[in-house]
């Protein structure tokens, strides 16, 4: 790690703020081992977003980078000059502002790029960093669900032997256990679902679902969206296409289970009959770290399981019917094209309907089904294997302005 520039997307955000938490545990360790303050890890640029300008400040202040940028507009921009001179006098990084900020960053030429944003406007951002020559540290699944083809092209196209980790704790979790055995040993993924606040409800009871119940989950503390799709399963069958893109296995050789205590993180299951799970208490801290140091691990990064105490681990199949979404999906990635980009897109628009107290709990799957069915007809409709970045930014736009015509009827 010696010498490793960093750049953090997302950086005020959840993934962004344990990311520096692991720097600092990196550069503690290595001025504890050399006896000296200098820094293994630098942190090259830093991204956020435009209501985040005091907190990317002073994260910025202490860490120094080259590069700030925040996606608000220029008023955002001097907001954030202004709060860097007074917490920092003399220090005067490059300033990027507005929609292409972060993807500006990620072009910086940093050796690892940590993408930590929420959304499919991460795409832009994980494509800069590949064509780059950047390592991608990847928590921005929306990148891989709306524009799978195109990062694997990217990742095809780079001259690095990794050029995607996984930050995921599932994707993480299948990355290390996939080391057990070679590509055809492989049988099956099974990706670890928590069950989030509603295992056992039907669907009828699921209508009357509240926004406020919808962000109590039981394991993980999220952001509004992450943590409402964690509820309807909508976040595992993200899961699931960015597993099949990520590792290359067909969309019906990978399957969910609900596992309540969220200590195994996933599993594979090879031909033998073996199955390797990866488990740890639950926590970020660990995945990030792995993304940051492929394939090296970080002494101390996360505590271990306590093999001291009596402990229970339980696992039980998905209901498919109270929870369709991961069919769904199944059945968009197979499509291929823009209908995973259209059914992530309809899902965060409804995502914020639900929010808004417009429609019910179910209803957000049930827009994003219904324009899947429309979407084929659409003129933004792109097959698998004719996608481009426009064709996706377009079927999106499609999918949003109609998505919002249907929850505003």
């Amino acid at each position: 790690m010696q010498g490793r520039t960093v750049t953090l997307l997302g950086s005020t955000g959840s993934i962004g703020t344990q990311g520096l938490q692991v720097i600092d545990h990196l550069n503690a360790l290595a001025g504890a081992e050399s006896g000296s303050d200098g820094a293994p890890v630098r942190v090259q640029a830093l991204a956020a977003g435009g209501r985040s300008v005091a907190a990317l400040a002073e994260q910025a202040a202490r860490l120094r980078p080259q590069l700030v940028a925040t996606s608000g507009g220029e008023d955002a921009a001097r907001t954030l000059r202004e709060a860097l001179g007074a917490l920092a006098p003399g220090y005067a990084p490059q300033i990027e502002w507005g929609q292409d900020a972060a993807t500006r960053a990620s072009e910086a030429g940093a050796d690892v790029v940590l993408n930590g944003i929420t959304g499919s406007i991460g795409l832009r951002p994980t494509l800069a960093a590949l064509t780059a020559g950047s390592q991608v540290a990847l928590a921005n699944k929306e990148s891989l669900i709306a524009g799978g083809e195109l990062v694997k092209a990217a990742v095809d196209a780079s001259p690095l032997e990794q050029p995607m980790v996984p930050v995921d704790s599932e994707h993480s979790a299948l990355a290390q256990a996939l080391s057990a055995g070679s590509d055809r040993e492989i049988d099956r993924l099974i990706l670890t679902a928590s069950g989030g606040p509603f295992r056992g409800m039907s669907y009828e009871q699921l209508r009357e679902v509240t926004p406020a119940q919808a962000l109590a989950h039981p394991t993980w503390d999220m952001g509004l969206v992450v943590t409402t799709n964690s509820a309807s399963m909508v976040n595992k069958a993200l899961e699931v296409l960015e597993a099949h893109h990520l590792f290359g296995i067909d969309l019906d050789r990978i399957d969910v289970t609900v596992h309540r205590q969220s200590i195994v993180h996933s599993m594979v299951q090879f031909v033998d009959g073996s199955t390797i799970a990866q488990a740890s208490p639950p926590t970020m801290l660990l995945p990030i770290a792995l993304g940051l140091t492929w394939p090296h691990r970080i002494p101390g990064v996360a505590q271990p399981c306590d093999w001291t105490q009596a402990s229970q681990w339980t696992f039980e199949p998905l209901d498919k019917t109270a929870f369709p979404a991961v069919e769904i999906i199944k059945e968009a990635g197979k499509r291929g094209g823009t209908f995973p980009a259209v059914f992530n897109a309809a899902n965060e628009e409804a995502v914020a309907a639900f929010h808004a107290g417009k429609i019910r709990f179910t209803d957000m799957i049930e827009t994003a089904g219904r324009l899947l069915d429309e979407h084929a007809q659409s003129a933004w409709c792109a097959e698998s294997g004719s996608l481009t970045l426009e064709a996706v930014l377009g079927a999106e736009s499609w999918a949003r302005t109609r998505a919002h015509e249907i929850l505003t009827d």
